[in-house]
């Protein structure tokens, strides 16, 4: 597995990670523990070394998957989990909290359930407006003297945040949405992350799913499944939405690869210090996600897919008006 290094922050990383969520949270009821744990090994001996995670995959218990699989190999790796978000007694999330105390608190447990005692990098999983920005940078820069913490983190917060951040505590690594099919960080926050010198993590590179080709307008979800409240992924969206598998698909045909790998070989190819992490539950989807790091996009492949991409006006919002409003402030 090749390495690539997050901006100007010295850590080096699988070209390619694991988005851990899906584990435990968010896409239906939660797969056997046993077998996350041996889809995350499996992860490690096939290269990778990024993992992420976070207090509020769960809560709380995708933390906990994370650190027992990874355990073993713990000096060889780099975990990334989040804080940000308060939660009740019996679980629930509640609002946003990135007061320096409760910073503090989260460090501490993360670090507990995550069976270490360093934090790789630590982000800030959404701008809280409650909260300075310089604040929550400088409580994290506080944890990094301390020694429990790394490197410093944002997760979809916007150019005014980053740049505030940053001048307090050196950011190492921003995670948003990016994909073919959320082009937005392309305006701003691409050529600010280029400027400062800081990596980019992109999550959901494969559209929640969509990417991959196996989810068409008939397509139904378990009912706890986030994606029923997507706008993007109604019938009638996921419908109008199938031009860009299309395409995907017949650059996927002449490289004999599959359309997942193209979109993943695509975000690697954008910049050299941009590294994806696609989640999964099943190990033909690791290994399938895995081979898109061997797919070589000629300059040629690239302006012919952003053409071709360019012609598709990708139909509904990413995220419903309320979760959408805590992004990119």
């Amino acid at each position: 597995m090749k390495k690539r290094r997050l901006g100007k922050s010295g850590l080096e990383v699988s070209v390619l990670g694991l988005g851990c969520m899906g584990m435990s949270f968010a896409y239906g009821p939660a797969p056997d523990k046993k077998e996350m744990i041996s889809l995350i090994r499996k992860a490690v001996e096939l290269g990778v070394t990024f993992f992420d995670t976070a207090e509020a995959y769960g809560p709380f218990v995708n933390e906990e998957l994370v650190g027992e699989a990874l355990a073993p190999f713990r000096e060889h790796i780099v975990i990334a989990t989040k804080f940000g978000f308060k939660f009740s007694p019996d679980g629930k999330m509640i609002g946003q909290d990135s007061r320096p105390e409760h910073i503090r608190e989260v460090a501490d447990a993360s670090l507990k359930r995550l069976k270490t005692n360093v934090i790789d990098l630590f982000y800030q999983h959404r701008v809280d407006t409650n909260v300075p920005i310089e604040d929550v940078a400088g409580t994290v820069k506080d944890l990094i003297i301390e020694g429990k913490v790394k490197h410093f983190g944002l997760s979809e917060a916007g150019v005014k945040t980053i740049r505030c951040a940053h001048a307090v505590q050196p950011v190492a690594a921003l995670q948003s949405e990016y994909s073919l099919w959320w082009r937005k960080p392309e305006e701003e926050v691409i050529p600010t992350l280029e400027e400062l010198g800081i990596g980019f993590v992109p999550f959901s590179p494969l559209g929640k799913g969509f990417l991959t080709g196996k989810i068409d307008e008939k397509t139904t979800f378990d009912k706890s499944d986030f994606r029923n409240i997507v706008p993007r992924f109604t019938p009638e969206n996921r419908k109008a939405n199938q031009a860009l598998i299309d395409m995907l698909g017949r650059i996927a045909e002449n490289k004999k690869a599959t359309p997942a790998q193209i979109a993943l070989a695509w975000l690697i190819a954008q910049k050299p210090w941009i590294v994806p992490i696609p989640g999964t539950t099943k190990l033909q989807r690791l290994e399938e996600n895995i081979g898109s790091v061997n797919i070589e996009l000629t300059s040629k492949d690239l302006s012919e897919i952003n053409e071709a991409a360019s012609k598709i006006k990708v139909q509904g919002d990413r995220y419903p008006e309320e979760l959408e409003k805590r992004t990119g402030l």
